[in-house]
């Protein structure tokens, strides 16, 4: 599942894309204005603009390289059978279904999502089966239009359940709370969730199932510094 940064732009396109946008043109407004001539404050102008240049650059990084490093670590350490049955929430243009229907030669990967362009660039159905297709694994994979929060899923129809920086797209706390419910809802006892998500975030969907670890996934998944780091909640559905 890893991928070049030249690769991942064009076939996964970039995660929030309106964000970086906007930081890195604000950057650059504020390097151009610093170079342009002298002016009280210009130090502390040209500081700005590099520090919300370089905030961008890491964006990309964790959005075009990074995170696809971590979920081969992770779905590695999974090490499927091959013949389970995979649900990932909010499956955008594939990176995680992909991944994992690598590893599912017998089993099958399904994403849902709403296809929102503003949580990631070309977010459409049809470029999700395009890369499947290139992947080499459509055959494993089905998409569906749907809501996290009331997944059309009957109970306990999964093995497994993942989840990469979605929930915290939800607008109300509620309704974030329903869809963390929704995934463990339609888990097999004994399956296993994996949900990642800025990490705040994830430490409350923790304490409201009352189960299962959190853990810092790194550097690799910053999404601009430090101050916004990402972490997996792992938890295997009581049998």
């Amino acid at each position: 599942m890893t991928e070049n940064l030249f690769t991942s732009l064009s076939r996964y396109g970039v995660d929030a894309p309106g964000f970086v946008a906007s930081t890195s043109a604000l950057g650059a407004a504020c390097a151009l204005a610093a170079a342009a001539r002298p002016f009280r404050g210009r130090a502390g102008v040209a500081a700005l603009g590099a520090g919300l240049l370089a905030q961008a650059g890491v964006y990309l990084h964790t959005t075009l390289h990074g995170k696809f490093r971590v979920w081969e670590r992770e779905l590695d350490a999974l090490e499927l059978r091959g013949d389970e049955r995979l649900l990932d929430l909010g499956c955008g243009r594939g990176a995680v279904l992909i991944g994992a229907a690598r590893r599912l030669p017998r089993g099958r990967a399904v994403g849902v999502d709403l296809w929102a362009s503003k949580d990631q660039s070309g977010n459409t159905p049809a470029a999700t089966l395009a890369n499947a297709t290139a992947a080499g694994v459509r055959d494993r994979i089905e998409v569906h239009t749907a809501d996290v929060t009331e997944l059309p899923f009957p109970d306990a129809d999964f093995d497994l359940v993942t989840s990469a920086l979605v929930i915290h797209n939800i607008p109300t706390a509620p309704a974030r709370l329903r869809a963390v419910d929704e995934a463990l809802r339609v888990l097999r006892p004994g399956g296993r969730l994996l949900l990642a998500d800025i990490s705040p975030m994830v430490r409350r969907y923790a304490a409201h199932l009352g189960a299962g670890t959190v853990r810092d996934l790194g550097p690799a998944y910053w999404y601009g510094g430090p101050w916004l780091p990402v972490s997996m909640l792992e938890l295997r559905k009581p049998a």
